[in-house]
């Protein structure tokens, strides 16, 4: 029998989706090694974490070559307990993830989030741009896409 270790449960953290003016549409935790936070603390991380997206694309060298483009951002940040991987999007959307720094296939899961966020969460009718996600489908998904990646770290 296989057993697994502790880090099944570990992989993630936290989890935010941020819209382009830098609000925050969505948070969940994901694993229980995540900081206790009140709403209003993480409202402000994904407005400092916009902020910082600002500051790096307004730092960055721009190449001013035909066809090639500006600074995408901090996609990855390490620090010495956790990591934040971060995906963003042509409409300015932004998701981010904390992790354990040994997780594995992060960027390819914050992919697959935004298309389960553009099929399950936009082509929603009655849900408006900009404003915080609330869907059972939405939500359904993105827990199964949480279980498979804690699966397919556990091997």
């Amino acid at each position: 029998a296989r057993v697994l270790t502790t880090s099944f449960a570990m992989v993630l953290h936290l989890l935010f989706v941020v819209n382009k003016a830098g609000g925050l549409i969505y948070h969940k935790v994901l694993g229980p090694l995540a900081p206790t936070l009140s709403q209003n603390d993480y409202l402000h991380l994904a407005s400092t974490f916009h902020g910082l997206q600002l500051l790096v694309n307004e730092l960055s060298p721009v190449n001013t070559r035909p066809g090639n483009a500006a600074s995408s951002g901090i996609r990855l940040l390490k620090a010495n307990n956790f990591v934040l991987h971060a995906f963003h999007a042509l409409t300015g959307l932004q998701i981010f993830v904390t992790a354990e720094p040994h997780a594995k296939g992060i960027p390819e899961f914050l992919r697959e989030i935004y298309v389960i966020y553009s099929d399950f969460v936009m082509k929603n009718p009655f849900y408006e741009v900009d404003m915080p996600i609330k869907s059972v489908l939405w939500d359904h998904h993105l827990g199964r896409l949480v279980e498979k990646l804690k699966a397919d770290n556990a091997r």
